[in-house]
């Protein structure tokens, strides 16, 4: 049997126009997104003015009348003095020695520092191997109970510097060494 049934014709304007609908929609999706990042990123300053326009800002901001009963800052004069430049010179191991009538030893890590030129570092490098048998022999010369405390650390701590300023006295003419400070400090 034949089928007799008529056929119905295919809509031939639909796909086209869902195409150019399609097409039309993305144009404008498009176009808005580029009006967006136009407005969006035209303004757009370098950081440096940008800065100097939150700078600018901000001190008309305090150039304001402040309101009565709220406090206020007052400029600081800075201090006109001289400052040294403080260089420091640390003693890479760390002495270990027995104290004076004691069973114990003491494990210290030391540190000089000086506002001489360098000049004095470099001589105390030079000099380390003779420097470190005089440090041993002052702090082998300390007892326990002599270094206990913050008093006993200080007193040590200018016994070897005066060790060590006449040490370079003796080599080089001039000592320099102006503070010895512990690193560690291991008693055991």
């Amino acid at each position: 049997m034949i089928d007799v049934t008529p056929q119905p014709k295919p809509k031939r304007g639909k796909g086209l126009l869902r195409v150019i609908g399609l097409l039309l929609a993305g144009v404008m999706l498009a176009g808005a997104g580029f009006g967006a990042g136009w407005f969006y990123f035209s303004r757009v300053q370098s950081p440096v003015t940008e800065a100097l326009r939150l700078i600018d800002r901000s001190e008309a901001a305090s150039a304001e009348e402040p309101q009565p009963g709220t406090p206020q800052k007052v400029a600081r004069p800075a201090p006109e003095t001289q400052a040294f430049v403080t260089t420091y010179y640390a003693f890479a191991e760390p002495l270990t020695t027995n104290l004076a009538g004691s069973r114990r030893f003491l494990q210290i890590g030391i540190s000089l520092s000086t506002q001489y030129d360098a000049t004095v570092m470099t001589h105390v490098e030079t000099h380390k191997a003779a420097i470190r048998s005089d440090m041993l022999a002052v702090v082998s010369g300390f007892s326990e109970e002599q270094i206990t405390g913050r008093e006993g650390r200080e007193a040590l701590a200018n016994a070897l510097k005066e060790s060590i300023n006449q040490r370079l006295v003796a080599l080089e003419g001039f000592g320099g060494v102006e503070g010895v400070f512990f690193t560690s400090f291991v008693l055991q």
